[in-house]
């Protein structure tokens, strides 16, 4: 998942990126309103966390901006305001929830994680391909009950792939998503981390589940390719 946070406070914004980036998200950071709708013009969100009180453009004008644009990525706001009517405004802006600072971070998580189930390719808690399952909640990974032991990178890897079922995702997607802005597509880092991962949830298995769609990119899929 990448999460686009905008936050003027570095000290906040770091500690809302670091734990983020721990947890597997691909994050990048916005300070001020308008670099907020520069990044949203140049690269695609899975959810945004949105402070209220920025610099330059406020963040009640950036979210009602983004959904005059059509944007329909999921807005959690966040503010140090807790008045009614200030998060009144807030939902009115577009935003989809609403978060009060000082906040617990298993809880900005619980939040985010409600927010992108919302969309009809996301929906559930748990996902399955085949005899592959993995919890989103707790995160973990199993595949015929057998345990796989995976690092931030692979979950968040296989956690897009099995969003996706059956779709071939090319490897800028998966950068995009996975990774943040700083990325580099041209090496050979998404193939290695694929390689991994099949390691865990393929090879021991009889039924391959991670596919190459050649020239393209991957897919996940129980269904035999052709």
């Amino acid at each position: 998942m990448r999460v686009l946070v905008v936050e003027d406070q570095h000290r906040i914004a770091d500690f809302i990126s670091r734990g983020l980036s721990e947890q597997g998200y691909a994050v990048d950071v916005a300070y001020d309103g308008d670099e907020a709708l520069q990044w949203v013009g140049a690269a695609e969100f899975d959810v945004i966390v949105l402070d209220v009180m920025l610099p330059v453009r406020d963040g009640i004008e950036v979210c009602r901006t983004l959904r005059e644009r059509g944007l329909r990525t999921p807005i959690l706001m966040l503010t140090a305001r807790d008045a009614v009517e200030d998060r009144v405004r807030g939902l009115d802006s577009g935003a989809d929830d609403y978060l009060v600072k000082p906040f617990a971070f298993v809880e900005l998580l619980a939040r985010l994680r409600a927010l992108t189930r919302r969309e009809p390719a996301a929906l559930g808690t748990v996902l399955q391909v085949g005899d592959l399952i993995l919890d989103t909640t707790t995160r973990e990974a199993s595949r015929q009950g057998m345990s796989l032991e995976l690092t931030s990178k692979e979950y968040a890897l296989l956690e897009y792939l099995m969003r996706h079922p059956n779709q071939v995702l090319t490897r800028t997607m998966i950068a995009e998503h996975v990774w943040n802005y700083d990325f580099d597509n041209a090496t050979n880092v998404i193939d290695v981390h694929i390689r991994n991962l099949r390691r865990k949830i393929d090879d021991p298995f009889p039924t391959r589940l991670i596919q190459t769609a050649r020239g393209a990119g991957y897919r996940i899929s129980a269904r035999q390719s052709v």
